[in-house]
């Protein structure tokens, strides 16, 4: 059974940084595409940035620059690191394996 655990979510104030973790067992995140939604009150769920299994990233225009999307092989972990925050990434963070999906993990940017 695939499950993915995520953590790192929070309260942050704008410019800040926050590293989000989505640990994974039953699946192998080095041999997978893998990738970061998120769903702000009110919108549809986001494509936020993916990694295909040979390590090609992807990011939406809005976190370009900002976010970077990285796999750990060891842990068998993803990460969702982002930087220079604003009100407008305030969302619940999902990670995603194939039809898998993490449990989602707030985070808030405000002062």
């Amino acid at each position: 059974q695939v499950q993915l655990v995520e953590s790192g979510g929070g309260l942050v104030q704008p410019g800040g940084s926050l590293r989000l973790s989505c640990a994974a067992s039953g699946i192998v995140l080095s041999i997978n595409d893998i990738a970061w939604y998120r769903q702000a009150p009110g919108k549809q769920r986001e494509l936020v940035a993916d990694m295909t299994r040979f390590g090609s990233t992807n990011y939406a225009d809005s976190v370009k620059g900002r976010f970077i999307i990285s796999r750990e092989h060891v842990k068998n972990t993803m990460y969702l690191q982002m930087n220079s925050l604003t009100p407008e990434d305030t969302a619940v963070y999902y990670c995603n394996v194939k039809f898998t999906w993490g449990q989602g993990t707030q985070v808030t940017v405000s002062s």
